[in-house]
Protein backbone atom coordinates (compact mmCIF):
# COMPACT_ATOMS: atom_id res chain seq x y z
CA UNK A 1 0.00 0.00 0.00
CA UNK A 2 2.84 2.39 0.86
CA UNK A 3 4.53 1.55 -2.44
CA UNK A 4 1.36 2.30 -4.41
CA UNK A 5 0.76 5.58 -2.56
CA UNK A 6 4.29 6.93 -3.01
CA UNK A 7 4.25 6.03 -6.71
CA UNK A 8 1.01 8.02 -7.08
CA UNK A 9 2.14 10.93 -4.88
CA UNK A 10 5.94 11.27 -5.15
CA UNK A 11 5.86 14.81 -3.72
CA UNK A 12 4.53 13.54 -0.37
CA UNK A 13 6.63 11.94 2.39
CA UNK A 14 5.76 8.38 3.42
CA UNK A 15 7.11 6.13 6.15
CA UNK A 16 6.34 2.51 7.02
CA UNK A 17 6.40 1.65 10.73
CA UNK A 18 7.21 -2.03 11.36
CA UNK A 19 6.97 -3.72 14.76
CA UNK A 20 9.67 -6.33 14.02
CA UNK A 21 13.36 -5.92 13.27
CA UNK A 22 12.73 -7.25 9.75
CA UNK A 23 9.86 -7.08 7.25
CA UNK A 24 7.36 -9.84 6.41
CA UNK A 25 8.00 -11.87 9.57
CA UNK A 26 4.43 -13.00 10.16
CA UNK A 27 1.55 -13.66 7.73
CA UNK A 28 3.58 -12.60 4.68
CA UNK A 29 6.44 -14.90 5.68
CA UNK A 30 4.43 -17.84 7.00
CA UNK A 31 1.93 -18.55 4.22
CA UNK A 32 1.79 -21.41 1.72
CA UNK A 33 3.21 -19.35 -1.17
CA UNK A 34 0.31 -20.12 -3.50
CA UNK A 35 -0.60 -17.72 -6.30
CA UNK A 36 -4.34 -18.40 -6.38
CA UNK A 37 -6.29 -18.14 -9.62
CA UNK A 38 -9.68 -17.04 -8.17
CA UNK A 39 -11.86 -20.16 -8.40
CA UNK A 40 -13.48 -20.25 -4.97
CA UNK A 41 -14.94 -16.80 -4.52
CA UNK A 42 -18.48 -15.55 -5.07
CA UNK A 43 -18.80 -14.15 -8.63
CA UNK A 44 -18.86 -10.37 -8.63
CA UNK A 45 -17.41 -10.14 -5.10
CA UNK A 46 -14.43 -7.97 -4.27
CA UNK A 47 -12.42 -11.07 -3.33
CA UNK A 48 -13.02 -12.64 -6.74
CA UNK A 49 -12.17 -9.51 -8.71
CA UNK A 50 -9.06 -8.69 -6.64
CA UNK A 51 -7.75 -12.26 -6.80
CA UNK A 52 -8.06 -12.54 -10.58
CA UNK A 53 -6.52 -9.08 -11.07
CA UNK A 54 -3.92 -9.69 -8.36
CA UNK A 55 -2.71 -13.00 -9.79
CA UNK A 56 -2.08 -11.38 -13.19
CA UNK A 57 -0.32 -8.42 -11.53
CA UNK A 58 1.75 -10.77 -9.36
CA UNK A 59 3.06 -12.77 -12.33
CA UNK A 60 3.75 -9.56 -14.25
CA UNK A 61 5.59 -8.04 -11.25
CA UNK A 62 7.71 -11.16 -10.70
CA UNK A 63 8.65 -11.22 -14.39
CA UNK A 64 9.63 -7.54 -14.27
CA UNK A 65 11.68 -7.92 -11.09
CA UNK A 66 13.23 -11.29 -11.87
CA UNK A 67 11.60 -12.94 -8.84
CA UNK A 68 11.40 -16.70 -9.43
CA UNK A 69 8.03 -18.45 -9.43
CA UNK A 70 6.58 -21.69 -10.77
CA UNK A 71 3.27 -21.94 -12.58
CA UNK A 72 2.82 -25.53 -11.45
CA UNK A 73 -0.98 -25.68 -11.68
CA UNK A 74 -3.58 -27.05 -9.31
CA UNK A 75 -6.00 -29.97 -9.33
CA UNK A 76 -9.11 -29.80 -7.15
CA UNK A 77 -9.87 -33.50 -6.90
CA UNK A 78 -13.19 -35.24 -6.23
CA UNK A 79 -12.50 -38.62 -4.62
CA UNK A 80 -16.19 -39.54 -4.15
CA UNK A 81 -19.05 -39.43 -6.65
CA UNK A 82 -21.11 -37.19 -4.34
CA UNK A 83 -18.43 -34.48 -4.61
CA UNK A 84 -18.87 -34.14 -8.38
CA UNK A 85 -21.85 -31.70 -8.27
CA UNK A 86 -19.85 -29.39 -5.96
CA UNK A 87 -16.83 -29.69 -8.26
CA UNK A 88 -18.93 -28.76 -11.31
CA UNK A 89 -20.40 -25.82 -9.40
CA UNK A 90 -16.84 -24.66 -8.64
CA UNK A 91 -16.00 -24.92 -12.34
CA UNK A 92 -18.99 -22.71 -13.22
CA UNK A 93 -17.98 -20.24 -10.52
CA UNK A 94 -14.42 -20.11 -11.87
CA UNK A 95 -15.72 -19.40 -15.38
CA UNK A 96 -17.90 -16.57 -14.04
CA UNK A 97 -14.80 -15.15 -12.31
CA UNK A 98 -12.85 -15.24 -15.63
CA UNK A 99 -10.24 -17.66 -14.26
CA UNK A 100 -7.87 -18.61 -17.06
CA UNK A 101 -7.66 -22.03 -18.73
CA UNK A 102 -9.99 -23.93 -16.35
CA UNK A 103 -11.21 -27.37 -17.36
CA UNK A 104 -12.74 -30.49 -15.86
CA UNK A 105 -10.68 -33.63 -16.33
CA UNK A 106 -11.32 -37.36 -15.94
CA UNK A 107 -9.67 -39.92 -13.63
CA UNK A 108 -7.32 -40.94 -16.45
CA UNK A 109 -6.31 -37.31 -17.09
CA UNK A 110 -5.69 -36.81 -13.36
CA UNK A 111 -3.13 -39.62 -13.43
CA UNK A 112 -1.49 -38.17 -16.54
CA UNK A 113 -0.86 -34.95 -14.60
CA UNK A 114 -0.32 -36.44 -11.13
CA UNK A 115 0.67 -40.12 -11.49
CA UNK A 116 0.24 -40.90 -7.77
CA UNK A 117 -3.09 -39.09 -7.32
CA UNK A 118 -6.42 -40.91 -7.33
CA UNK A 119 -9.78 -39.29 -8.03
CA UNK A 120 -12.96 -39.68 -10.07
CA UNK A 121 -12.87 -36.16 -11.55
CA UNK A 122 -10.84 -32.98 -11.05
CA UNK A 123 -10.88 -29.30 -11.84
CA UNK A 124 -7.59 -28.38 -13.53
CA UNK A 125 -6.31 -24.83 -12.96
CA UNK A 126 -2.96 -24.52 -14.78
CA UNK A 127 -2.74 -20.76 -13.96
CA UNK A 128 -2.18 -21.44 -10.23
CA UNK A 129 1.43 -21.02 -9.14
CA UNK A 130 3.87 -20.66 -6.25
CA UNK A 131 6.24 -17.92 -5.17
CA UNK A 132 8.15 -16.89 -2.05
CA UNK A 133 5.95 -14.05 -0.76
CA UNK A 134 8.56 -12.85 1.71
CA UNK A 135 10.82 -12.19 -1.28
CA UNK A 136 7.94 -10.36 -2.99
CA UNK A 137 7.27 -8.25 0.13
CA UNK A 138 10.96 -7.31 0.43
CA UNK A 139 10.91 -6.30 -3.25
CA UNK A 140 7.91 -4.03 -2.58
CA UNK A 141 9.96 -2.44 0.23
CA UNK A 142 12.91 -1.88 -2.11
CA UNK A 143 10.61 -0.18 -4.64
CA UNK A 144 9.23 2.04 -1.86
CA UNK A 145 12.66 3.01 -0.56
CA UNK A 146 14.11 3.62 -4.02
CA UNK A 147 11.61 6.44 -4.61
CA UNK A 148 12.22 8.05 -1.22
CA UNK A 149 10.09 6.09 1.24
CA UNK A 150 11.43 5.34 4.72
CA UNK A 151 11.03 2.00 6.50
CA UNK A 152 11.40 2.21 10.30
CA UNK A 153 11.79 -1.25 11.82
CA UNK A 154 11.63 -2.18 15.51
CA UNK A 155 8.91 0.48 15.88
CA UNK A 156 6.00 -1.10 17.75
CA UNK A 157 3.17 1.42 17.77
CA UNK A 158 1.50 1.72 21.18
CA UNK A 159 -0.36 5.03 20.91
CA UNK A 160 -1.99 7.27 18.31
CA UNK A 161 -3.29 10.69 19.31
CA UNK A 162 -3.75 14.26 18.19
CA UNK A 163 -0.95 16.63 19.17
CA UNK A 164 -1.85 19.13 21.85
CA UNK A 165 0.85 21.59 20.85
CA UNK A 166 3.52 22.15 18.23
CA UNK A 167 6.82 20.32 18.86
CA UNK A 168 9.58 22.59 20.14
CA UNK A 169 11.89 24.07 17.51
CA UNK A 170 9.40 23.13 14.77
CA UNK A 171 8.78 25.58 11.97
CA UNK A 172 5.79 23.58 10.72
CA UNK A 173 3.55 24.44 13.68
CA UNK A 174 0.62 22.01 13.64
CA UNK A 175 1.13 20.88 10.05
CA UNK A 176 1.69 17.33 11.38
CA UNK A 177 -0.99 16.99 14.08
CA UNK A 178 -1.01 13.21 14.55
CA UNK A 179 1.45 11.78 17.10
CA UNK A 180 2.50 8.13 16.77
CA UNK A 181 4.40 6.67 19.74
CA UNK A 182 6.19 3.37 20.06
CA UNK A 183 6.95 1.03 22.95
CA UNK A 184 10.32 2.75 23.55
CA UNK A 185 8.76 6.19 23.99
CA UNK A 186 9.89 7.46 20.58
CA UNK A 187 7.43 9.42 18.48
CA UNK A 188 6.90 10.67 14.98
CA UNK A 189 4.37 13.18 13.68
CA UNK A 190 2.35 12.99 10.51
CA UNK A 191 -0.79 14.20 8.76
CA UNK A 192 -2.42 10.84 8.07
CA UNK A 193 -2.08 7.18 9.07
CA UNK A 194 -2.98 3.96 7.28
CA UNK A 195 -2.83 0.78 9.38
CA UNK A 196 -2.38 -2.62 7.72
CA UNK A 197 -1.66 -4.50 10.93
CA UNK A 198 -2.94 -8.02 10.31
CA UNK A 199 -2.99 -9.90 13.61
CA UNK A 200 -3.16 -6.61 15.54
CA UNK A 201 -5.63 -4.68 13.39
CA UNK A 202 -8.30 -4.66 16.11
CA UNK A 203 -5.92 -3.47 18.83
CA UNK A 204 -4.50 -0.63 16.73
CA UNK A 205 -8.03 0.42 15.87
CA UNK A 206 -8.96 0.43 19.55
CA UNK A 207 -6.05 2.66 20.63
CA UNK A 208 -7.13 5.27 18.08
CA UNK A 209 -10.66 5.28 19.50
CA UNK A 210 -12.33 2.93 17.01
CA UNK A 211 -14.48 -0.07 17.79
CA UNK A 212 -12.71 -3.40 18.25
CA UNK A 213 -15.30 -5.05 16.02
CA UNK A 214 -14.58 -7.09 14.02
CA UNK A 215 -12.28 -8.86 16.49
CA UNK A 216 -9.19 -10.76 15.36
CA UNK A 217 -9.16 -14.40 16.49
CA UNK A 218 -5.91 -16.17 15.56
CA UNK A 219 -6.09 -19.60 13.93
CA UNK A 220 -2.90 -21.61 13.61
CA UNK A 221 -2.36 -23.81 10.58
CA UNK A 222 0.19 -26.61 11.06
CA UNK A 223 1.81 -28.17 8.02
CA UNK A 224 3.45 -31.53 7.57
CA UNK A 225 6.21 -31.96 5.01
CA UNK A 226 7.04 -34.85 2.75
CA UNK A 227 10.52 -36.26 3.30
CA UNK A 228 12.81 -35.08 0.48
CA UNK A 229 13.09 -38.55 -1.04
CA UNK A 230 9.28 -38.71 -1.36
CA UNK A 231 8.65 -35.33 -3.01
CA UNK A 232 8.55 -36.98 -6.44
CA UNK A 233 4.97 -38.06 -5.65
CA UNK A 234 3.63 -34.49 -6.04
CA UNK A 235 4.10 -32.29 -9.11
CA UNK A 236 1.58 -29.47 -8.56
CA UNK A 237 -1.05 -28.42 -6.03
CA UNK A 238 -3.59 -31.07 -5.09
CA UNK A 239 -6.66 -29.76 -3.23
CA UNK A 240 -9.86 -31.38 -1.98
CA UNK A 241 -13.30 -30.22 -3.08
CA UNK A 242 -14.17 -27.70 -0.33
CA UNK A 243 -17.13 -28.38 1.91
CA UNK A 244 -19.31 -25.23 1.97
CA UNK A 245 -20.35 -26.00 5.58
CA UNK A 246 -16.82 -25.28 6.82
CA UNK A 247 -14.73 -22.09 6.55
CA UNK A 248 -11.37 -23.58 5.50
CA UNK A 249 -10.26 -25.35 2.33
CA UNK A 250 -9.13 -28.64 3.90
CA UNK A 251 -5.75 -30.36 3.82
CA UNK A 252 -3.88 -30.14 0.53
CA UNK A 253 -0.55 -30.88 -1.12
CA UNK A 254 1.50 -27.73 -1.75
CA UNK A 255 4.82 -27.74 -3.64
CA UNK A 256 7.28 -25.03 -2.59
CA UNK A 257 9.88 -22.98 -4.42
CA UNK A 258 12.70 -24.86 -2.64
CA UNK A 259 11.43 -28.21 -3.98
CA UNK A 260 9.81 -29.32 -0.72
CA UNK A 261 6.16 -30.32 -0.45
CA UNK A 262 3.93 -29.10 2.38
CA UNK A 263 0.88 -31.10 3.45
CA UNK A 264 -2.03 -29.47 5.27
CA UNK A 265 -2.75 -27.22 6.99
CA UNK A 266 -5.16 -27.94 9.78
CA UNK A 267 -6.94 -24.99 11.46
CA UNK A 268 -6.93 -24.72 15.26
CA UNK A 269 -7.32 -21.83 17.67
CA UNK A 270 -3.90 -20.32 18.45
CA UNK A 271 -3.26 -19.36 22.08
CA UNK A 272 -0.92 -16.59 20.96
CA UNK A 273 -1.34 -14.21 18.03
CA UNK A 274 2.18 -14.91 16.83
CA UNK A 275 2.31 -18.43 18.26
CA UNK A 276 3.79 -20.72 15.67
CA UNK A 277 4.43 -23.63 18.04
CA UNK A 278 1.86 -25.92 19.64
CA UNK A 279 2.66 -24.75 23.18
CA UNK A 280 3.12 -21.01 22.49
CA UNK A 281 0.90 -19.11 24.90
CA UNK A 282 0.04 -15.49 25.65
CA UNK A 283 -2.32 -14.86 28.56
CA UNK A 284 -3.59 -11.63 27.00
CA UNK A 285 -4.20 -13.16 23.58
CA UNK A 286 -5.85 -16.25 25.09
CA UNK A 287 -8.17 -14.25 27.36
CA UNK A 288 -8.99 -11.87 24.49
CA UNK A 289 -10.17 -14.81 22.40
CA UNK A 290 -12.04 -16.87 25.00
CA UNK A 291 -14.04 -14.00 26.53
CA UNK A 292 -15.30 -12.96 23.07
CA UNK A 293 -18.87 -14.16 22.54
CA UNK A 294 -18.33 -14.30 18.77
CA UNK A 295 -15.77 -17.09 19.18
CA UNK A 296 -18.14 -19.25 21.23
CA UNK A 297 -20.92 -18.80 18.71
CA UNK A 298 -18.52 -19.97 15.97
CA UNK A 299 -17.36 -22.91 18.11
CA UNK A 300 -20.88 -24.12 18.92
CA UNK A 301 -21.82 -24.03 15.24
CA UNK A 302 -18.75 -26.07 14.28
CA UNK A 303 -18.16 -28.40 17.24
CA UNK A 304 -17.51 -31.59 15.26
CA UNK A 305 -15.27 -29.81 12.74
CA UNK A 306 -13.29 -28.15 15.53
CA UNK A 307 -12.83 -31.39 17.47
CA UNK A 308 -11.64 -33.24 14.37
CA UNK A 309 -9.15 -30.45 13.60
CA UNK A 310 -7.79 -30.63 17.17
CA UNK A 311 -7.53 -34.42 16.89
CA UNK A 312 -5.63 -34.20 13.60
CA UNK A 313 -3.30 -31.58 15.11
CA UNK A 314 -2.29 -34.05 17.81
CA UNK A 315 -2.20 -37.31 15.84
CA UNK A 316 -0.25 -37.51 12.59
CA UNK A 317 -1.99 -40.72 11.58
CA UNK A 318 -5.31 -38.85 11.37
CA UNK A 319 -3.85 -36.28 8.96
CA UNK A 320 -2.19 -39.02 6.91
CA UNK A 321 -5.55 -40.76 6.57
CA UNK A 322 -6.96 -37.59 4.98
CA UNK A 323 -3.99 -37.32 2.61
CA UNK A 324 -4.27 -40.97 1.56
CA UNK A 325 -7.66 -40.25 0.00
CA UNK A 326 -5.70 -38.46 -2.73
CA UNK A 327 -2.32 -40.21 -2.74
CA UNK A 328 -2.75 -43.71 -1.23
CA UNK A 329 1.01 -44.34 -1.30
CA UNK A 330 1.69 -41.69 1.38
CA UNK A 331 2.48 -43.32 4.72
CA UNK A 332 3.24 -41.95 8.16
CA UNK A 333 6.93 -42.82 7.65
CA UNK A 334 7.03 -40.47 4.62
CA UNK A 335 6.21 -37.31 6.57
CA UNK A 336 7.64 -34.96 9.17
CA UNK A 337 6.11 -32.14 11.19
CA UNK A 338 6.64 -28.89 9.32
CA UNK A 339 6.18 -25.14 9.79
CA UNK A 340 3.08 -23.30 10.95
CA UNK A 341 1.35 -20.03 10.15
CA UNK A 342 -1.20 -17.97 12.05
CA UNK A 343 -4.16 -16.53 10.20
CA UNK A 344 -5.63 -13.22 11.37
CA UNK A 345 -9.26 -14.24 11.18
CA UNK A 346 -11.70 -11.38 11.61
CA UNK A 347 -14.81 -12.47 13.50
CA UNK A 348 -17.97 -10.49 14.22
CA UNK A 349 -19.97 -10.64 17.45
CA UNK A 350 -22.45 -13.09 15.92
CA UNK A 351 -19.68 -15.62 15.29
CA UNK A 352 -19.49 -15.04 11.55
CA UNK A 353 -16.13 -15.14 9.78
CA UNK A 354 -15.74 -11.75 8.12
CA UNK A 355 -15.15 -12.70 4.52
CA UNK A 356 -14.50 -9.37 2.85
CA UNK A 357 -12.54 -6.17 3.28
CA UNK A 358 -13.34 -3.84 6.17
CA UNK A 359 -12.19 -0.20 6.38
CA UNK A 360 -12.63 1.89 9.50
CA UNK A 361 -11.66 5.38 10.63
CA UNK A 362 -13.60 6.08 13.75
CA UNK A 363 -14.84 9.46 14.93
CA UNK A 364 -13.40 12.74 16.18
CA UNK A 365 -10.33 14.62 15.01
CA UNK A 366 -8.08 11.58 14.75
CA UNK A 367 -10.80 9.54 13.01
CA UNK A 368 -10.65 11.83 10.01
CA UNK A 369 -6.90 11.24 9.74
CA UNK A 370 -6.70 7.45 10.16
CA UNK A 371 -7.68 4.63 7.81
CA UNK A 372 -7.65 1.17 9.39
CA UNK A 373 -7.60 -1.83 7.08
CA UNK A 374 -9.45 -4.09 9.52
CA UNK A 375 -9.60 -7.19 7.36
CA UNK A 376 -7.74 -8.28 4.23
CA UNK A 377 -8.79 -11.94 3.91
CA UNK A 378 -7.06 -14.75 2.06
CA UNK A 379 -5.97 -14.72 -0.78
CA UNK A 380 -4.54 -11.33 0.19
CA UNK A 381 -0.95 -12.25 -0.74
CA UNK A 382 -2.01 -13.17 -4.29
CA UNK A 383 -4.16 -10.03 -4.46
CA UNK A 384 -1.66 -7.68 -2.77
CA UNK A 385 -0.97 -5.37 -5.72
CA UNK A 386 -4.68 -5.13 -6.55
CA UNK A 387 -5.56 -4.58 -2.87
CA UNK A 388 -2.93 -1.81 -2.69
CA UNK A 389 -4.67 0.03 -5.53
CA UNK A 390 -8.00 -0.24 -3.71
CA UNK A 391 -6.47 1.00 -0.42
CA UNK A 392 -4.75 3.88 -2.21
CA UNK A 393 -8.08 4.84 -3.83
CA UNK A 394 -9.71 4.83 -0.38
CA UNK A 395 -6.87 6.92 1.10
CA UNK A 396 -7.23 9.50 -1.69
CA UNK A 397 -11.00 9.64 -1.18
CA UNK A 398 -10.90 9.94 2.61
CA UNK A 399 -7.94 12.26 2.96
CA UNK A 400 -8.43 14.31 -0.21
CA UNK A 401 -4.95 13.64 -1.58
Amino acid sequence: SARELILRHPSLTFSVLEKEKDLACHQSGHNSGVIHSGIYYTPGSLKAKLCVQGAALCYEYCDRKGIPYKQCGKLIVAVEQEEIPRLKALYERGLLNSVRDLKLISAKEIQAKEPFCRGVMALDSPYTGIVNYRQVALSYAEDFQEVGGAVLTDFEVTNLEMAKESPSESEDGMKYPVVVRNSKGEEIRCQHIVTCAGLYSDRLSEISGCSREPRIVPFRGDYLVLKPEKCYMVKGHIYPVPDPQFPFLGVHFTPRMDGSVWLGPNAVLAFKREGYKLYDFSARDFIDAVVYSGLWKLVFRNVSYGMSEMYRACFLSAQVKQLQKFIPEVTISDILRGPSGVRAQALDQDGNLVDDFVFDGGTGDIGSRVLHVRNAPSPAATSSLAIAKMIADEVERRFGL
